[in-house]
């Protein structure tokens, strides 16, 4: 019996076709699902990347309570066209510690995924205050009112908000948990000793975010959050994109 009677055999008998097809799935699921149980982590580990700091949190869950990522994307695809205009292209592990994760695919606005230290304190505030002012074609709405919104600690608990985030994995230390509130405030106080948050949070940006030192205000977080993001990463040391640039 030729190959094609056989496979005239099984395109006939709509059992044996099932029965096959469910053999070959089977196989195929365990080749590609049966190594995982044996490895400790799918996400190869990256020099830089730390957990949020206080404040970078915060300005994170703001991000995502203004819907900003329906808008902007924070991933970086590997092509040309891609990496040419926002930088190396993302890596998994950027998004390691990411509650939920923040990629997206619809860009009414550009990629953030590299815009950390790309602008000025100033131009962050004074694009959320009025866009128009700094991209004249831009039809995002205004967040002036985030400068206006104190952060009054009082209402919310900041320790509470990395506790459950190291409840899903994201490994902040007893230390960070014993100064999260001091690491929030110290964060945007130009005025404050920071060498406890740069040992606990590498490469953090801090001092005065929204143009009031006086004030912790909720544009003092986002503009935190926006100035670390895709700054963690020396990607001077990844080569295999350097035929995108």
């Amino acid at each position: 019996m030729s190959i094609l009677d056989k496979h005239v055999v099984f395109e006939r008998n709509a059992t044996l076709l099932l029965v096959g097809s469910l053999l070959v799935v089977t196989i195929g699921g365990i080749v590609e699902i049966a190594p995982l149980f044996y490895l400790q982590n799918t996400i190869e580990k990256v020099e830089g990347m730390r957990p949020y700091s206080p404040l970078e949190l915060e300005g994170r869950n703001i991000y995502i309570r203004e819907g900003c990522y329906v808008c902007h994307s924070q991933m970086i695809r590997p092509f040309r066209d891609e990496v040419e205009r926002y930088g190396h292209y993302s890596l998994a592990a950027e998004s390691m510690y990411d509650h939920p994760f923040q990629w997206g695919s619809k860009r009414t606005g550009p990629d953030l995924a590299r815009v950390g230290g790309r602008y000025s304190n100033e131009w962050h505030v004074q694009h959320l205050v009025e866009p128009r002012d700094v991209v004249p074609e831009s039809i995002m709405p205004s967040y002036s009112f985030l400068k206006n919104t104190e952060l009054d600690l009082s209402t919310f608990n900041v320790a509470g908000n990395l506790k459950a985030n190291k409840a899903v994995g994201v490994p902040y230390t007893d230390d960070m948990l014993a100064n999260a509130e001091a690491d929030f405030k110290a964060q945007a106080d130009p005025n404050a000793d920071t060498a406890g948050l740069l040992a606990r949070y590498p490469k953090a940006k801090v001092g005065d975010f929204d143009g009031n030192p006086k004030k912790l205000t909720e544009m003092d977080a986002l503009v935190a959050y926006l100035q670390m993001l895709g700054s963690l990463v020396d990607f001077s040391t990844y080569n295999d994109a350097s035929g995108y640039r």
